[in-house]
């Protein structure tokens, strides 16, 4: 079977103030996850699973009956998987919330970010050729800062073709003296470093093993408001438990995305030829 592409797009988008899942940023009004969507097509995807919020869902269905009509999607809703919190409990929780329609190997992405073209080919490629790993598609540090502030990024380190740690990574930007520096763990970091924007290629066996740690997750966690069982740490577990090979693939393409209002304008003016 063709893979699906399945789309994050029930975040809160707090520090944005709204819903950027819909904000229009390309040159017609197209949202990211609207080219997401073309762009995994075009990769050989045929099917689409929106990951969504009962409170946004019309929003969202409204907004693909523009842009994507002809495009068969279900839609998901990630806060019918309890227990119900106000926010949602995490990318990890968001896969395994869409389980039951989730029938091939799938790609998964934000709804929030551009990926470009090329980590869609070679995710899908690499789904055909290594049906049995992973893959985390990852991008040149240099190619995913902002112009302004500082931002966290998942720092890749890899082992003939395959991913041997993964550092969540806060407080990365660039100083006046042209280093790219990280507050925690505090560090320096060249311009083609790997990290992960959370693009990643999966066969079906990795919604049996989220599924056997959500319990134990959310027993020691549950009771955190803000704890979250994230797909990144998760998918680092079980490398390093043994039970996941995650092959890294090499994006040249430039990352985009909106983390605060200031970066709307930067985005449009990125994605103006697209």
């Amino acid at each position: 079977m063709a893979p699906t592409l399945v789309v994050m797009a029930a975040g809160l988008g707090s520090r944005f103030g709204g819903t950027k899942q819909l904000v229009g940023v390309g040159p017609r009004g197209e949202a990211f996850l609207d080219f997401a969507v073309g762009d995994a097509r075009a990769a050989g995807v045929d099917q689409v699973v929106m990951i969504v919020r009962t409170d946004i869902q019309a929003d969202v269905e409204r907004h693909l009956g523009r842009f994507c009509a002809d495009v068969p999607i279900t839609m998901v809703r990630q806060d019918e998987l309890g227990p119900h919190r106000a926010k949602p409990w995490g990318t990890a929780h968001a896969i395994l919330s869409a389980a039951e329609v989730i029938d091939s190997a799938f790609l998964v992405v934000n709804a929030d970010d551009y990926y470009g073209t090329i980590g869609y080919q070679l995710g899908v490629e690499t789904l055909r050729t290594h049906p049995d790993d992973a893959a985390l598609v990852a991008f040149r540090l240099a190619n995913t800062l902002p112009t302004v502030g500082a931002v966290s990024r998942g720092v890749c380190a890899a082992d003939d073709g395959y991913l041997v740690e993964l550092v969540e990574t806060h407080g990365i930007a660039r100083a006046d003296d042209g280093v790219i520096r990280s507050e925690d763990p505090v560090g320096e970091h060249a311009d083609d470093t790997m990290v992960s924007m959370n693009m990643w290629a999966f066969p079906t066996s990795i919604l049996d093993q989220l599924s056997a740690r959500w319990p134990t997750w959310l027993e020691a966690h549950g009771d955190q408001e803000k704890s979250e069982f994230l797909l990144p740490s998760v998918v680092d577990e079980l490398r390093a438990d043994g039970e996941l090979r995650v092959r890294v693939l090499e994006s040249p393409d430039r990352w985009v995305g909106v983390t605060n209002p200031d970066d709307l304008e930067p985005a449009r003016e990125a994605l103006a030829d697209r």
